[in-house]
């Protein structure tokens, strides 16, 4: 199978492509706006002779793909809010370029990454089959930008019925290979646990739902398998795990300090979650069954940071 990543800059395409990479059955053709970035990280971790990176200039309607898989977009709250409603223009531009190859190549697969924001930004429950996306219209703040983008995105692909378009909501995604100095939950753990410094975080009580990079690929592979449709899956782990189970365990496991806080500590770019995961489990259909809870993953992936962090080596 011919896969084109668009948006090979993206960490989660990045680690995609690190688990296409040991199979033997597919070509990856990887676009970028700023190839040069990818081309590096391809050299330092060993694919520079297998797969070769452009700009999105060389993006041709004439070559073949079997499948397309949109990553263009923003990796952490700092930069979803620096970007306001520009995260509109750069959306709808690069979902452009993959519609108008599919309109032209309608047996080609359309796989766009969206987010759980698009249900909105109220999560006082973890989101399901019947949630409906809502909107505050009369009431729009800037944190509502990034998910208006999604939503707005998903309307043009169930528009288009007969075209091969799943999007994949991403909620919580955790990676070693993950940018450290993003201001998620997790980084700021993280780096607490690196530095031996005490986490200052919020009292707020939370539940995520963190996708590690193994389940996140398991549910492409399964949905380049199926027969093509066009609808959106949710992604899920085996299992959710609250702020107060993820800190303790670390602690346990880490050693990790941490004080709770009354202030809100971090970035809220995209609005507050408490319950930011979902129960629809519309991509076990495809055949998608997740082999790792988020504490799992989110062990596995802090042990392989730590590691490399100790031998010299940052992802």
């Amino acid at each position: 199978m011919r896969i084109a990543i668009l948006g090979a800059t993206s960490q989660i395409a990045k680690d995609l492509v690190l688990s296409f990479s040991k199979q033997d059955n597919h070509d990856l053709a990887l676009f970028a706006r700023r190839p040069e970035v990818v081309a590096q990280w391809l050299t330092n971790v060993g694919l520079s002779d297998r797969y070769v990176v452009t700009d999105f200039t060389a993006f041709s309607a004439d070559e073949h793909f079997d499948a397309l898989l949109n990553f263009v977009g923003v990796g952490n709250p700092a930069q979803t809010a620096a970007m306001g409603a520009s995260i509109f223009d750069v959306t709808q531009k690069y979902d452009e370029i993959a519609l108008g190859y599919v309109r032209l190549h309608p047996q080609c697969r359309y796989i766009f990454l969206s987010s759980g924001a698009a249900y909105g930004s109220s999560f006082d429950a973890p989101v399901d089959e019947n949630t409906k996306a809502v909107v505050a219209i009369n009431n729009l703040q800037p944190q509502d930008w990034y998910s208006v983008a999604k939503l707005h995105a998903e309307c043009r692909h169930r528009l288009l019925p007969h075209l091969s378009i799943v999007d994949i909501r991403v909620f919580n995604y955790f990676s070693h290979t993950q940018d450290i100095s993003a201001r998620f939950l997790i980084t700021d753990i993280l780096r607490a646990i690196r530095d031996n410094t005490v986490l200052k975080t919020s009292t707020d009580y939370i539940v995520r739902d963190f996708l590690h990079p193994a389940d996140f690929y398991n549910l492409v592979a399964a949905l380049l398998r199926s027969p093509a449709t066009n609808t959106s899956v949710d992604c899920y782990s085996k299992a959710p795990i609250d702020k107060p189970s993820l800190l303790a365990a670390l602690q346990e496991q880490f050693g990790l300090q941490y004080e709770m806080i009354a202030a809100t500590a971090g970035i809220n770019a995209t609005g507050g979650k408490p319950h930011y995961y979902s129960l629809n489990t519309r991509a076990a259909g495809f055949g998608y069954k997740p082999q790792l809870t988020s504490l799992e993953g989110v062990l596995l992936e802090i042990r392989k940071q730590l590691q490399l962090a100790g031998e010299g080596i940052l992802p």
